[in-house]
């Protein structure tokens, strides 16, 4: 079975487990637990700036950052890498005890402290030789619109019984418990209210 990296590398995945015979990602319910969390993170971090270039130049700098090609970690604590700063996370995991924290969310924070503190690998430190058999022949990772589209298209649901809850009979209201406009003589209707959740 091959490995493959999908989007960014590091994360590998076993090619049968995420892609058809056609080569096309499979449906997302098809994909075992583990690697559809990854990919689902994946889709979210593609086209994110390197950790340690943010480190150094920050938001109001951010374009001088290189993009992220490489990924280490788990899903949520994961380190991002460009190729120039890709030997500052193996000396650390390698020589600066960055290994206990192999497989723990806290993973990226304790690189990024390490970081932040002035630390980095000393000139010439070797990096992981990274082979690209077939970088063409992957299919697109889908953008997170497309994700979210093959989640819901199969997504049946439940209906819920909203006023049932509150304890209405049979699903309705009790006359006591309807409001009228004075209940919201207080509250300012014109109120802008963020539209980005």
């Amino acid at each position: 079975m091959a490995k493959v990296s999908v989007g960014l590398r590091g994360w590998r995945f076993d090619e049968e487990e995420i892609f058809t015979d056609d080569g096309e990602l499979k449906p997302l319910d098809e994909i075992p637990e583990g690697p559809r969390e990854r990919l689902f993170r994946l889709v979210g971090l593609v086209e994110e700036p390197c950790d340690v270039c943010y480190l150094e130049y920050g938001e109001s700098e951010v374009h001088r950052c290189n993009q992220a090609e490489i990924v280490y970690g788990e899903p949520n604590g994961e380190v991002l890498c460009c190729p120039e700063h890709e030997p500052d996370l193996i000396y650390w995991f390698r020589e600066e005890g960055g290994s206990e924290h192999a497989g723990e969310l806290e993973f990226g924070d304790r690189f990024h402290e390490w970081v932040a503190a002035g630390n980095g690998a000393p000139e010439g430190y070797g990096s992981v030789e990274h082979v690209d058999e077939d970088p063409d022949g992957l299919p697109d990772l889908p953008d997170q619109e497309e994700i979210q589209e093959r989640v819901e298209r199969d997504f049946e649901g439940d209906r819920i019984d909203i006023l049932g809850l509150a304890g209405g009979e049979g699903g309705e209201a009790d006359a006591d418990d309807e409001l009228s406009e004075d209940d919201f003589e207080d509250v300012d209707l014109s109120t802008d209210y963020p539209s980005n959740r």
